[in-house]
């Protein structure tokens, strides 16, 4: 029984972080060095190492951030397993508390990413990257899928 709650809260928290990330494809490697990518924008080597750059800055950060969440996580579940139900919803707070800085600091880094390319490479990124997001099909064959 307790393992089934564990299990449950596990997949409910890797859904949110899913949901949470996907966008970025930060998940599915550097998108900002995918041969894909650096054509379609036309990317340049300034921008490539400048992307780069943001990332290795922030690497640290969002590794202090997980490694924190991974520890309130644990100590939730620890929580969870002592059948103390007041003490479990006091945790919820701090639990939540340092996934939002995670994820702040994942939205920073995405904004000075962002900031990076030019109006015209930010369209063509989001047209890219929902693209990705999909598995590779493009609109006609989301549309003609549908009919």
């Amino acid at each position: 029984m307790i393992l089934a709650g564990t299990l449950a809260r596990s997949a409910v928290v890797g859904a949110l972080v899913a949901c949470c990330v996907a966008p970025v494809l930060a998940q599915r490697g550097k998108w900002w060095q995918d041969d894909r990518f650096k054509v379609e924008l036309s990317l340049s080597a300034d921008q490539t190492d400048h992307l780069e750059g943001i990332f290795q800055k922030t690497l640290p950060h969002l590794r202090q951030r997980m490694r924190a969440l991974d520890r309130a996580e644990d100590e939730f579940d620890r929580l969870v397993e002592s059948g103390d139900d007041a003490s479990v919803l006091e945790y919820v707070g701090i639990l939540e508390a340092a996934r939002a800085e995670l994820n702040k600091t994942r939205t920073v880094m995405l904004l000075r990413m962002r900031r990076s390319l030019t109006a015209e490479q930010w369209t063509m990124f989001t047209t890219l990257a929902d693209e990705r997001n999909r598995g590779g099909r493009s609109d006609k064959s989301d549309k003609s899928s549908k009919r």
